[in-house]
């Protein structure tokens, strides 16, 4: 079997192809662009090359590029595509929307029309939380909820990627699976996230900006656990229904919460990060960013439905994730 990742110098598209190319060639593609420390980047790639050198093959592609894309299709039968490419950050696309229109939307469809003609098996893609919106702060996501409100950029070109998807697995009948994933966090990851920077700035005793007073609540999801879900999801394809109802077409096509249903609050969070650093952290204390969400939580009453789940708590993801930036920064 041939999987295709792209972003797989990413972090989720990492942590996916080092899990798959233990048993499954990986066919990995990105462009390494510059959004974030491109070195870590290469880390990632060359880590990738070392373990599996045999079923890791890495292709330097934007995927807004068609033709280069489509070239990989034909020099390999790829059995499943895992869209994981995009331009990421709720605030960075307050500034650089084109960029998310290369990407999420162009790039978007090239990946999806491409595995069309190539006959994919299945077509999972990432989306993320963010399509939610301003919710009640009591309330549970649920992908049965209405998604029409984005309330950033960023957001918006995910719900279109669903919309998109949907068109797809009602024409061509093509299997698609959107995951929406909730604060993803863990070893190896992004820079612009925030256990990343307020790890740096307490170790290098600087400020940590926290916006909303600290009155955000993430469900936080760690990365291992991500990886378990996603890698058991591309085997369990969704079917052509028999019905048509309110809440779902007959296309076989799904959205998918990707969490694990354990708000915790910002300064709870910082708190544990303070004590796996055995250092507080200096605080700055900011009012809420533009495009905020303020509190996320995920129901996974659907995710249960097709595959087990056994939640990494936040104080073991934690100490893997410092553990790893010691390392790998020689701290």
């Amino acid at each position: 079997m041939k999987i295709l990742i792209t972003g797989c110098a990413g972090f989720i598209g990492f942590h996916l192809s080092k899990f798959l190319s233990k048993k499954y060639t990986v066919l990995g593609i990105d462009n390494i662009n510059n959004y974030y420390s491109t070195s870590l980047k290469y880390s990632r790639i060359n880590f990738l090359k070392k373990i599996s050198p045999k079923n890791f093959i890495f292709y330097k592609i934007d995927i807004s590029n068609f033709s280069k894309l489509e070239k990989v299709f034909k020099s390999h039968k790829v059995d499943i595509v895992v869209n994981l490419a995009a331009q990421a950050g709720v605030r960075y696309s307050l500034i650089h929307p084109d960029k998310y229109v290369k990407s999420n939307l162009n790039g978007f469809f090239n990946i999806l029309e491409i595995s069309r003609k190539n006959n994919v098996k299945h077509f999972l893609y990432a989306s993320t939380s963010s399509v939610y919106g301003k919710r009640k702060i009591n309330d549970k996501l649920s992908e049965n909820d209405r998604v029409d409100f984005p309330i950033q950029f960023y957001a918006a070109t995910k719900k279109s990627n669903e919309l998109i998807a949907h068109s797809y697995s009602s024409l061509f009948k093509i299997p698609t699976t959107g995951l929406r994933f909730f604060t993803v966090y863990g070893p190896w990851g992004r820079p612009d996230m925030s256990l990343f920077k307020f790890t740096k700035n307490i170790l290098e005793n600087k400020k940590i900006d926290i916006f909303n007073r600290g009155n955000h609540v993430r469900d936080f999801t760690y990365i291992d656990d991500v990886i378990k879900m996603v890698s058991k999801l591309i085997f369990k394809k969704p079917k052509i229904h028999k019905k048509i109802t309110t809440k779902k077409s007959d296309a076989p096509f799904r959205v998918i919460n990707i969490g694990n249903d354990k708000p915790v609050g910002l300064l709870k969070f910082i708190q544990i990060l303070e004590n796996t650093l055995g250092k507080k952290a200096k605080k700055n204390f900011l009012s809420l960013q533009k495009g905020d969400v303020i509190k996320t939580q995920c129901d996974t009453t659907e995710l249960k439905k097709l595959i087990k789940i056994k939640p990494t708590s936040l104080e073991k993801g934690t100490e893997n994730f410092v553990k790893w930036y010691k390392d790998y920064y020689k701290i």
